[in-house]
Order: C-alpha cells, then structure tokens, then sequence
C-alpha cells in the first residue's frame, strides 16, 4: 500500500486518524472477501466437522491411554505457547517461561533420580504445591482487576481501562497457564516418584509391605519424637486405614491429582479431606484448569488442521 496516496477523500493512509484506518482498512477487506461467501460457508463446516472429530478421538484417546495422551499434552502445554511467543517477540512471556521450565526441570530430575533420595518426595510436592498456589493467587487476582475495570473503578485512581485490563488478562492467563502445566508436570513426577518408592503400582499391588510407621508417599516415619530421625509433621488416615503425612497426602492427591490411596489405590474423596470451608473451591478450581488444557493445547493443533485442510482444498 502506497501510504502517500490519497485514499480517503483528499486524505493519504498515514495522515488517517486511527478510527479511519480502522474503518478503511475493514472496507478493504470486506471488498477482498466479495463474492467468497460460499468459500467461507465450506471453510466454517470444515472448521466444525475437524472441532467434533477432533473432540471424539481426543476423548476416546484419554479413555483408552491415558499416559501417552497425558504426556502429549503436556508436551503440548510446554511448547505451543513458547513458539507463539517466539514468533510474536513476547519476551516477557520467554523470560518468565524459561525461569519456571529451568526450576521444573530441576525437579523433574530428583523425582527420577534412581536410587531416589529421601527428601526428593517433599521437595517435589513444595515446588508444585507452591505453583499450584501462585497460580490461583494470580488467576483470581486477574479477574478482580477486571471486573474493577468493568465497574469503572480504575478511574478513582486516574488510570486508563487499556492498562487495568491489560494487567488483568496477562495475570489471569499466567495463573491458568502455569497451573494447568504445574499440574501435568506434578501428575508425571508423582508416577515416577511412586515406582521408585515401591508402595505403588500401575497394576495396583504393592511390591512390599508398608510399614505402620512409614509415611508411604515420602517414606518418612510417622508421629516421630524430637530426637528421633524422621518427619514431625501432623498426620492424616484415609478413609481406608492407611495413615501419611497431611502435607504428603495433600500433595498426593491435590497437586498430583491423585485420586486414590497411595498403597491400597481406594478411591479418595476429596471432599473429605478438606475441613476448612475456604478450601472447597480450590477443587472446582482444578476443573477449570482441566478445561482450560484444551483451550491451550489442543484448540490451536485443531485450527492449525483445519488451516491445513482449507489449503488442500486450496480454500484461502
């Protein structure tokens, strides 16, 4: 486009308000699509049909091998939003990427260190725990900035609704990004860490026998006196008998999302385990953030198909 040019009366592009460029440049492009409006009916059905079929063999996928659909998708998590970013020069996004992708990786390695090292389990369950908690603190902090946006309230304090919003969507979408992550990542360790501990099987048999006084997610002793080695720490008995640490269990079956006995694989309800009522939301928080995968991972491998398939078709 020349910018000289004069193409709004005796106005070129470059002396437009923004509104008129706005507005030209969607004339433009509504003289561009002119007559395509068959093409745009088939690349829409092709965009539904790939969202339904993508949907089945995603759902079938999880139902029938979990593992590899876990670990795909969180690959995916990993990478998708890392070359978006590269490719839309959104450093801060790179930089705070990088810092949590060195200190998981850290992690990653002591959960799979062999022979595995006593203190692996509850540093591994910190670290996660800590995510966990740092994504809901900025999640509901972004979406208070935001309905204080829509409630005007930015202008008591003489700032533009641009940069409150701004503020808010970045800190929401950091606090959903890094704990849908930090949950699939916790999900891998807690499979590594149960094999090598030996309590846990896939099959669902233990390979020895637990002791009474044997925390069976660290492998710490229970109820310890001051002068003895272990882990003084308060203790919690699930529903079927078997009694671990309150801070190991919690990690268990809250950040690792597990949803069974450590030894005996009983089904857990979460519920349960909480008795402090400003704990419960935390759980349908963890739902949101199982929705929020899809919206992350897997929408934009659907789209990219679709974009694929409209070019094979030569729909463009």
């Amino acid at each position: 486009m020349d910018l000289h040019r004069p193409v709004d009366g005796n106005k070129s592009y470059e002396e437009m308000t923004a509104e008129e460029k706005l507005r030209y440049d969607h004339q433009k492009l509504h003289e561009m699509h002119r007559g395509h409006d068959s093409m745009h009916m088939t690349m829409v059905m092709i965009l539904i049909v790939t969202l339904i079929v993508a949907h089945v063999v995603v759902t079938n996928w999880k139902n029938l091998h979990y593992r590899s659909y876990a670990l795909f998708t969180m690959v995916a998590m990993w990478s998708i939003p890392l070359l978006m970013s590269i490719n839309n020069h959104w450093v801060r996004f790179i930089v705070v990427w990088t810092i949590f992708t060195i200190l998981t990786a850290i992690v990653i390695w002591k959960s799979s260190q062999k022979p595995m090292s006593v203190t692996a389990p509850r540093l591994v369950y910190k670290w996660f725990y800590l995510i966990y908690k740092a994504s809901c603190f900025f999640g509901v902090f972004g979406y208070i900035v935001m309905m204080l946006t829509f409630m005007n309230v930015n202008s008591i304090f003489n700032q533009k609704p641009q940069v409150w919003m701004d503020v808010g969507l970045v800190s929401l979408f950091y606090g959903l990004y890094f704990g849908v992550l930090g949950r699939d990542v916790a999900e891998y360790c807690t499979d590594k860490m149960a094999a090598s501990i030996g309590y846990y099987t896939k099959e669902g048999m233990p390979t020895r026998h637990l002791e009474t006084n044997v925390c069976a997610v660290c492998g710490n002793k229970l109820l310890v006196d001051v002068n003895e080695e272990g882990v003084l720490e308060n203790t919690y008995k699930l529903t079927c008998g078997h009694v671990f640490h309150e801070f190991c269990i919690r990690g268990w079956c809250i950040v690792g999302k597990k949803q069974s006995c450590p030894y005996c694989k009983e089904k857990v309800d979460l519920k349960r385990m909480f008795t402090n009522p400003w704990d419960r939301p935390h759980i349908l928080y963890g739902q949101l953030l199982d929705w929020i995968r899809w919206v992350i991972a897997w929408q934009p491998l659907v789209l990219f198909l679709a974009q694929g398939i409209n070019w094979l078709f030569g729909l463009e």
